[in-house]
């Protein structure tokens, strides 16, 4: 992923893994360019890598209440959920493995800085530094990356980490909306850095 005319990519001294919607109800959905199998192994290496360091690992998943009453309002063309999924929907995968100290944040829109308390979460712990991956490159983890920009964090946006539902859009986003606010790499790009 890295272009050679750019210089290499920087790992903070306290960075953290924030995964995205990498739960049961999404990662079925149909991906590209990456199967979501893909994504989710590429995930769990980093989040293992990590771990082992003692660096924070989130996981962040969509999920509402069960009335559906916290469900987000749209008037656009492309109706939204009109109801509650299950709470199997909501359910993260065993090969991310056990929660043990992971953050959980629960989101209720696209963007896991909205209405949630990761930036707090964050910040108490002295992170400077995102590490982003999830489903779907265009939505949840490019509206993640937007306000972490925002809010002043570094950002590393892991490619083959990170998916979509479609092919066009991961381009699109990894193409020109990333490289102005991130620096997009690889897994091994970011495993790299962790081991030196």
């Amino acid at each position: 992923m890295s272009d050679s005319s750019l210089p290499a990519a920087t790992l903070d001294e306290r960075p953290a893994l924030v995964l995205i919607d990498l739960q049961q109800g999404i990662l079925g959905l149909p991906t590209a360019p990456h199967a979501a199998d893909t994504v989710l192994k590429n995930a769990a290496r980093l989040a293992d890598a990590f771990r082992a360091r003692g660096l924070p690992v989130v996981r962040v998943r969509v999920a509402w209440s069960p009335d559906g009453g916290d469900l987000p309002v749209s008037r656009a063309a492309t109706p939204g959920l009109t109801q509650a999924p299950p709470a199997e929907f909501a359910a993260f995968p065993d090969e991310l493995g056990p929660l043990g100290d992971d953050i959980v944040i629960t989101k209720r829109h696209w963007g896991a800085f909205t209405g949630t308390e990761l930036d707090l979460q964050l910040r108490r712990r002295g992170v400077t530094q995102l590490v982003l991956g999830g489903i779907s490159t265009s939505i949840g983890v490019e509206s993640t990356a937007r306000s972490a920009f925002e809010l002043s964090y570094h950002l590393l946006l892991v490619e083959d980490a990170t998916t979509d539902t479609d092919a066009a859009s991961h381009a699109h986003t990894f193409g020109k909306i990333y490289p102005r606010i991130a620096e997009p790499v690889t897994t091994d790009e970011v495993l790299e850095l962790l081991a030196r």
